[in-house]
């Protein structure tokens, strides 16, 4: 998934981000506003862990988002 989509589906994600990642604020979201850069950045910051840990664990999350969203109708 690109970053266009993630900004693009951003609400639609932040359930679950904030379920992976609960030291994350309101705030922190908002800052991020959908740029997977800046969530990287934010997790790392938020949980003190280095850059790699905290972009494993993004695309790990971001792995498991659906590809699509916008289509459930499966046509």
């Amino acid at each position: 998934m690109n970053n266009d989509t993630i900004k693009g589906q951003f609400d639609q994600f932040i359930g679950a981000a904030k379920s992976e990642w609960g030291k994350l604020t309101d705030d922190d979201f908002m800052r991020v506003s959908g740029d997977l850069q800046k969530l990287k950045g934010a997790v790392q910051e938020r949980y003190g862990i280095t850059k790699e840990e905290a972009e494993k664990q993004v695309s790990k999350w971001e792995s498991g988002r659906p590809r699509d969203m916008t289509d459930r109708s499966g046509s």
